[in-house]
């Protein structure tokens, strides 16, 4: 009877003796042994993130000719928007430095532009995060700001070799200083605990009491630029709903996110310029 209930209790002493030893090993070991197996699966899923590539290449030659003409033709139409979107930055980036040099003022942090294709797309309750296809042979650095056309995507987390995991904004480990548009007074913005086939949703905190909106009249929340890891104006999310916090001095909120966070082929990292970040 006793060798019976020891080969029953076997399983969950074997399971107990492997956590007691997890728990004693040291953390940089744990570190070590993490980022061993994610560098071991990288060359894995940016494999399959190349023949991803090459089977929209060769989808894409099928195409017939006057598809590829109105395709040519709108990618002029971009093109030209783009070219006057250019001009205009230009001017604007002239005449700002213009008043700085007047004013005195302290440059602003610069950043490089690093596009980088997403390898893998990881939602869950406990997760809300990517995979792109650069990392440390790239430059890349923890913490620099990710975006794409729509505005924020998060920021870098953690930096491999050759590829680079990026918490989505809707993660609540992300916290921005943001504001809401036309509006000056700093909110707090946080992830929300998402659903895994649900909308992204975030939350807010210390918004204005003379602040209303609907989920008809939504507001666009922006960042502040305070803290200095994501440039000014960057559109965040709209805010859908708020309503008095317990202390009754501000309100609190939830934020709509864009559904295309969940679809990204494609984002940018802004890599802090060597001088900006030697401040």
């Amino acid at each position: 009877m006793l060798p019976q209930r020891f080969d029953q209790a076997k399983p969950f002493l074997t399971l107990g003796i492997a956590l007691l030893a997890w728990l004693l090993i040291p953390t940089a070991v744990k570190r070590m042994a993490r980022t061993s197996f994610f560098e071991l699966q990288a060359p894995l899923q940016t494999t399959a993130s190349y023949v991803r590539d090459l089977q929209d290449f060769w989808s894409l030659k099928t195409r017939s000719k006057n598809e590829l003409i109105e395709a040519g033709r709108d990618l002029a139409r971009l093109n030209a928007a783009y070219e006057a979107r250019l001009q205009q930055d230009a001017a604007l980036r002239a005449e700002l430095e213009r008043l700085e040099r007047i004013l005195k003022l302290p440059t602003p942090p610069g950043y490089r532009a690093e596009p980088a294709r997403v390898v893998l797309r990881d939602f869950s309750s406990w997760w809300q995060r990517l995979v792109i296809r650069k990392g440390h042979n790239y430059g890349l650095v923890e913490g620099a700001p990710v975006i794409y056309a729509g505005g924020v995507v998060g920021r870098v987390r953690e930096v491999h070799a050759y590829t680079a995991v990026v918490e989505l904004v809707s993660s609540p480990g992300v916290r921005i200083a943001a504001t809401t548009e036309g509006d000056t007074r700093p909110i707090s913005y946080q992830g929300g605990v998402n659903p895994t086939y649900g909308p992204a949703v975030g939350t807010v905190e210390y918004v204005p009491l003379d602040i209303f909106v609907t989920p008809s009249a939504p507001r666009r929340l922006v960042t502040s630029g305070l803290g200095g890891v994501f440039p000014p104006n960057l559109t965040i999310g709209f805010l859908i709903r708020v309503e008095p916090s317990s202390d009754g001095l501000f309100k609190s909120g939830d934020v709509r996110l864009d559904p295309a966070l969940s679809a990204l082929n494609e984002v940018t990292v802004l890599v802090p310029e060597p001088a900006a970040s030697a401040r």
